[in-house]
């Protein structure tokens, strides 16, 4: 009955939902592209055994990367690979092109979620993170497909809400075929919501599992190079609105101590890429988009480097000294530090990562990470560790160790998915 009534409201809700991606495509167009997508209409051939790997947003995409991949290349079924957001569709392409289906996936909405299973007639969905959709796990059952929660992770704070509406959500834990989870605390307030012992078990976080190519270490080197003229790099990766400006201010005071130093600032968003710029400009600041190709000379009159491309945040981490990650000095929760730390770039976040609390509360356990409450402490940092070169790679050994030393949970992953396809 509970989810009959959130269907119902749903239904209610669509035309706001419909105008609010309407809205953001102001922003972003490919919030306006594929609408048909969201409500279960597809231009491919209809499928049939195929496993879907949603992936929420860029994030997920990211991290699923190594997983898919290991998938595809010991496996002959057909992958579709899900999303909800532009950039993660971006993503998808870039990576996968034309080895993978990849499109929206629909709103939870009845008609639509059940036309999905319709189309592409899926063994097993495998959901990264917590993207719990109700009518996606309730019609699985109905359509014969298995749905596993890999990478899972589970908030204190998100069990509780969880917990306040158990008459409803308890369905939602109970359709669920299995669950690996980031850490035994997550398994256990799993189960508290609903999930059987036997059907939950603990691998890590599959995020650990970065694999740093040949190519990806090459593009990395080819542009630390080009930018030899800056004796000290660093970057704010996946930064967010009213990050920026502490930023730029923190490398200001780091220009005033070394000023040949760089900032590669890299925006979450692409939208923010304009406004983001136009910010630099008007702090004064000399700089380049990495979308502007430039010759050497004059690289060394710029002092920062707007990273406004897509799909390069790897290549841009393996170029800098220290890396600031993002969305940390708002409450946004932050961000993964992983990829930063595997290039042993010396870390330093802001005190809101909530989203990534195990992990960074890892980092600190090994003294492989700097925490900042706002730019001054941030400069702070920076300028410590631009005078303190050997501090710099400690820290970024010890983080890249940390990478190294909790790595595993991904052949736990893949092992899972055959076994339920079996």
């Amino acid at each position: 009955m509970a989810r009959i009534v959130y269907s119902l409201i749903l239904y209610i809700l669509s035309p706001l939902i419909f105008a609010h991606l309407w809205r953001r495509g102001k922003k972003n167009l490919g919030y306006r592209q594929h609408l048909a997508q969201r409500f279960g209409f597809y231009r491919q051939a209809k499928q049939q055994d195929t496993i879907v790997f949603h992936c929420a947003s860029l994030g997920e995409v990211i991290a699923a990367t190594p997983l898919i991949k290991r998938y595809l290349a010991m496996s002959h079924l057909p992958v579709v690979i899900t999303c909800n957001t532009p950039t993660g569709r971006e993503q998808i392409k870039q990576t996968f092109a034309d080895t993978v289906s990849h499109v929206y996936l629909p709103l939870d909405l009845p008609f639509a979620v059940k036309r999905f299973y319709r189309h592409f007639n899926p063994k097993l969905v495998v959901i990264l993170e917590t993207e719990l959709w109700p009518n996606l796990i309730h019609y699985g059952t109905l359509y014969h497909s298995q749905t596993l929660l890999l990478n899972a992770r589970l908030s204190e704070k998100s069990a509780q809400g969880y917990q306040k509406v158990a008459f409803f959500t308890e369905s939602i834990f109970q359709g669920l075929r299995y669950v690996a989870a980031h850490s035994q605390q997550d398994a256990e307030r799993f189960i508290k919501l609903g999930v059987a012992p036997e059907d939950i078990c603990v691998t890590g976080s599959i995020k650990f599992d970065i694999q740093l190519n040949e190519l990806i270490k090459q593009k990395a080197s080819e542009l630390k190079a080009s930018l030899s003229a800056h004796p000290f790099i660093w970057i704010a990766g996946s930064t967010h609105e009213g990050e920026d400006e502490l930023i730029l201010r923190a490398h200001q005071a780091l220009l005033a101590q070394q000023p040949h130093a760089l900032l590669i600032l890299v925006p979450r968003h692409p939208e923010r890429f304009d406004s983001v710029a136009q910010l630099i400009a008007e702090q004064k600041l000399s700089y380049r988009r990495r979308s502007q190709p430039t010759s050497p000379a004059h690289d060394d009159k710029v002092s920062v480097l707007l990273g406004d491309t897509m799909g390069e945040l790897q290549t841009l981490y393996g170029s800098a000294d220290v890396a600031f990650i993002g969305g940390s000095l708002i409450q946004r929760g932050g961000h993964n530090p992983l990829e930063a730390a595997a290039f042993s770039c010396a870390l330093i976040t802001g005190l809101h990562t909530f989203n990534f609390q195990q992990v960074y509360q890892g980092l600190y356990n090994h003294q492989a990470c700097l925490g900042c409450e706002n730019e001054s402490e941030l400069s702070n940092h920076l300028i410590e560790l631009h005078n303190q070169p050997e501090y710099r790679q400690q820290l970024g050994g010890a983080a890249q160790q940390f990478v190294l030393a909790n790595q595993g949970a991904l052949s736990h992953s893949v092992d899972l998915i055959y076994k339920f396809l079996d």
